[in-house]
């Protein structure tokens, strides 16, 4: 009998060591989604306000990252571009987030983190390829985001950020499509 409880004092505890640290185990986009989840916001604006705001950051990160490891020129002006114009947006949805009491990631999301760890180790023409690569699929896919948002945002000034921002990520596809279709 004294083995049966010594052994579920011991299970007990390993369950609740592992509940404690399970919240620091989650990333900073899963812990702003929940906050915004216990704040009742929508579902489609919480995902988008994560979403676009660890993907503003990454593109800054990057960016930062082409205009150290690149080999083209365009390569190193575009991961420029990314740094001013994300930087600037950023700010402006961190401001908006905050006004609106919207929780948004204080670091990059697990998904984007591994994008900058794997660029990283990158440099030259290899890294041009696959920065340019991600940043055609990365801007597709902002695109789609932020239009979805733009039209369909609960919330009248997040849909107003969405749209103001649209016209920049539809200048940086093209742009990216441009350097990506040069060096074919």
């Amino acid at each position: 009998m004294k083995k049966i409880t010594l052994f579920m004092l011991l299970l007990l505890g390993a369950w609740t060591f592992q509940a404690c640290n399970s919240s620091s185990n989650k990333d900073s986009a899963e812990q702003a989604e929940e906050a915004n989840d216990k704040k009742d916001m929508p579902e489609d604006d919480s995902e988008f306000a994560v979403k676009a705001a660890s993907g503003g950051m990454m593109e800054v990160e990057l960016g930062k990252l082409a205009e150290q490891k690149a080999q083209s020129k365009s390569v190193k002006d575009f991961g420029a571009m990314m740094v001013a114009d994300h930087s600037k947006a950023n700010e402006e949805f961190k401001t908006l987030a905050a006004s609106k009491n919207i929780s948004i990631p204080a670091t990059l999301s697990e998904e984007h983190q591994k994008h900058v760890d794997d660029l990283s180790k990158l440099s030259g023409a290899e890294f041009d390829k696959e920065y340019v690569k991600l940043m055609v699929d990365d801007h597709k896919e902002d695109i789609d985001l932020f239009k979805d948002a733009s039209f369909n945002a609960k919330d009248p000034d997040v849909k107003a950020f969405a749209g103001k921002t649209l016209p920049t990520l539809q200048k940086h596809y093209e742009a990216i499509s441009a350097i990506k279709d040069g060096m074919k």
